[in-house]
């Protein structure tokens, strides 16, 4: 008897995520890049690494973020977490450069000019006109 037949040696079905050793679902990124028309044919390996390059991004957001979290004594990550790893960043902060991230705010910053002047000088200040 041959084809997928229930015989003897049926086996457990696995995963391409499985086989991959993945958790962002390949099946799934392949249905979408053939539905999405990108090609006329799309290779077996290229759901396969496109799910790892996504999954990488995913895991170095998310290690960011939780350190933020923890910087700031949260248990939960929030969008301001999310914000505040990407943008303190250089390759994300590149990468994410067109995105806004809702309910993140911006970084903690105040223009060196906006400051106050530090008073060092022992005798009266003399300022310069140009």
């Amino acid at each position: 008897m041959s084809g997928r037949g229930k015989g003897k040696s049926a086996k457990k079905a696995v995963s391409r995520s499985a086989k991959a050793g993945l958790q962002f679902p390949v099946g799934r990124i392949a249905r979408y890049l053939k539905k999405g028309k990108y090609a006329s044919r799309i290779g077996a390996g290229a759901p396969v690494y496109l799910a790892a390059v996504l999954e990488y991004l995913a895991a170095e957001i998310l290690e960011l973020a939780g350190n933020a979290a923890r910087d700031n004594k949260k248990t939960r990550i929030i969008p301001r977490h999310i914000q505040l790893a990407v943008r303190n960043d250089e390759e994300l902060s590149k990468l994410l450069s067109g995105v806004t991230i809702a309910s993140g705010g911006v970084l903690p910053n105040i223009h060196s000019v906006l400051l106050p002047k530090k008073s060092g000088g022992k005798g009266p200040s003399v300022s310069q006109e140009f």
